[in-house]
């Protein structure tokens, strides 16, 4: 365990290692040769075919005595595409700055190989005696998300494993590490709208059918919905128009078709299907039809002993007061609530999918006591 590299030492290695979603392969490769000298059962599976896949999952485990409670780490390494203008190779990771201040660069330093490193090294410091440990982690959450969380779910469904909490590494620290943890998520749905009518000449609009102004009044009708005021929890649903098309390069010529898509991220008052009806009623009213996904429902972890257990030691780590939240996007949170209690801390999130993405060394320290310190609790009960 004294030979483990540290944490920054661990991100570096998992940086380098190219993995835009979905990730298959090397990155894989170097977090089971991370974890299988800790003691882990190392499983690996692909899922899926293209377009969304093929994407590798990644389920170990390290047991403890029989009978013992179960604590899972979860994450992804997968990563966004870098993108152009950084300022060294973005899957080159460097480390910047003066002793005690050093930022290591490269993407998915943040989000999230930062966090997976420090998962590894808090996993070290953990007693096999303490309990049973796991790691649940994907190549694809920052896709479409159809083959990574959700397949790993399957496949420790069938092999009867079942984590009494599971704590994701998202990077929910906003202004300092330690600020900010996630309880819950809001529900997140995307509805493409078209409307039909029939084309024709401009002069002559009577034979013809503009579906434009009835595309724009049932916009008019979404836009003006209040959904909800909030509640304790969660801030208010909000509804976005996020495109509008028609396709018509034409000035002489009435359209076939208007096409639009919305996206709501809606709290736990709703559920996607109910405002999947309500949509498709208004749009109906309108001549439009409906078709929409549903990505993920809202969830709330109720404040207790495990929100507790994280509460106290990032205040010991840090001598920060947490705020619990459900704010941001969402996470493969939403699928591991249905397994068993979830909560998200990690890094800082300011420079996540941007170019020089980056991390402070010493918050990688930092953060891998935290895990420690919480996975420890948690098993202990």
């Amino acid at each position: 365990m004294n030979a483990l590299p540290s944490a920054a030492d661990l991100a570096e290695a998992l940086i380098a290692c190219p993995s835009v979603t979905p990730a298959t392969g090397l990155v894989f490769d170097c977090l089971e040769a991370q974890l299988t000298p800790l003691g882990f059962a190392v499983h690996r599976f692909v899922a899926g075919e293209a377009p969304d896949g093929p994407v590798e999952n990644l389920y170990a485990v390290r047991r403890g005595p029989p009978g013992s409670r179960h604590f899972a780490f979860a994450g992804h390494l997968d990563v966004v595409p870098p993108g152009d203008g950084w300022s060294s190779a973005p899957f080159l990771p460097e480390r910047r700055g003066v002793p005690g201040a050093e930022l290591l660069y490269g993407r998915g330093a943040v989000d999230m190989k930062g966090a997976i490193a420090a998962m590894v090294v808090a996993a070290a410091a953990i007693p096999a005696e303490a309990g049973t440990l796991s790691f649940i982690i994907t190549g694809d959450e920052e896709g479409p998300a159809q083959f990574g969380t959700i397949s790993l779910i399957e496949y420790m469904q069938a092999a009867g494993e079942q984590p009494d909490c599971c704590l994701v590494g998202e990077p929910t620290s906003v202004h300092r590490l330690g600020d900010m943890a996630k309880i819950g998520r809001r529900g997140s749905a995307n509805f493409w709208i078209e409307v039909a009518g029939r084309e024709g000449h401009v002069a002559y609009p009577h034979l013809a059918d503009n579906p434009i102004p009835r595309l724009v009044a049932l916009l008019a009708e979404l836009d003006a919905l209040t959904l909800d005021e909030g509640n304790d929890w969660f801030q208010a649903s909000n509804l976005e128009i996020t495109e509008i098309e028609v396709g018509n390069r034409a000035t002489n010529v009435i359209p076939a078709r208007a096409m639009a898509r919305i996206s709501i991220r809606f709290n736990d008052l709703h559920s996607g299907n109910d405002l999947a009806a309500r949509i498709k009623q208004i749009a109906h009213r309108h001549g439009g039809t409906v078709r929409h996904i549903i990505s993920g429902e809202a969830f709330l972890t109720q404040p207790g002993p495990f929100s507790a257990q994280l509460v106290e030691a990032i205040r010991a780590e840090t001598g920060i007061q947490p705020e619990l939240s459900t704010t941001g996007g969402t996470s493969d949170a939403r699928f591991l609530k249905n397994v068993c209690p979830v909560i998200e801390f990690g890094l800082t999130n300011a420079t996540m999918h941007k170019r020089d993405e980056a991390v402070a060394v010493a918050d990688l320290e930092v953060l891998a006591r935290i895990y420690a310190r919480v996975a420890q609790a948690a098993l202990a009960g």
